[in-house]
């Protein structure tokens, strides 16, 4: 939970800065520093992938890249969650109060999306909080932009992120029980990849759709469960 804590505490602190130092951070400096980050991304999963020891295991993550590819495109995952951020930001966005802006449209980045998943099973499974850390930080960034404009609703998107993230890591810890060694280091190393995939999109080097992919990672677990 230590990945989500921060990362609430990283969104608190950007707000407070937003809301105080108004039109004082250039948005040159912010892009800056979000495309270190997107490398530092990179590095995180690179480094998650490579993860990987034995001689089935290549073969595993690109069978459930394959696989999780074709699962996720069927089901259209980042279609849906894209349709169910834009559903929410029509339904609250539309009204006149910055309040409420700021707040859905936090909550909507924050949390929708493929890198807050991977980060709260990395974080429950392996003890491992660094994709969250990493998030914290691109988070604490684009807070303080959000809160500049909209106010301090921003702040309040700390309540979803505690929910949705907290909930995927204690379903995590509590899974880790009951997976192997195996399991555990085919799916980072498939998690790795799609971490690596959000890393290039932050750059706009790619338009890599991290959505459909997230299926790779049960894939991951049931194949490892036939080899090993």
């Amino acid at each position: 939970m230590i990945g989500t804590i921060v990362n609430v505490a990283s969104v608190l602190g950007g707000s407070t800065v937003g809301v105080l130092f108004k039109g004082k951070f250039p948005e040159k400096v912010q892009n800056t520093v979000i495309h270190g980050i997107s490398l530092a991304v990179i590095l995180i999963g690179m480094q998650m992938a490579f993860s990987i020891e034995k001689d089935p295991d290549i073969l595993l993550v690109i069978f459930s890249l394959v696989i999780g590819a074709v699962v996720g495109e069927l089901m259209q995952l980042e279609k849906r969650l894209n349709d169910f951020g834009g559903s929410l930001k029509d339904k609250f966005g539309g009204e006149d109060d910055l309040f409420v802006q700021g707040f859905v449209q936090a909550s909507l980045i924050y949390c929708v999306g493929a890198m807050a998943i991977m980060g709260s099973i990395q974080d429950g499974l392996n003890n491992d909080p660094s994709i969250l850390f990493t998030k914290s930080l691109l988070d604490g960034i684009t807070s303080i932009a959000f809160a500049a404009s909209t106010g301090i609703g921003v702040a309040f998107s700390v309540i979803p992120i505690l929910i949705y993230q907290g909930s995927i890591t204690l379903a995590a810890n509590w899974a880790a029980v009951y997976l192997t060694e195996d399991m555990i280091r085919i799916m980072t190393a498939s998690g790795g990849l799609l971490i690596t995939a959000i890393g290039l999109n932050m750059l706009g080097v790619s338009k890599i759709k991290t959505g459909n992919l997230l299926p790779t990672l049960l894939v991951a677990v049931v194949l490892s469960a036939f080899v090993f």
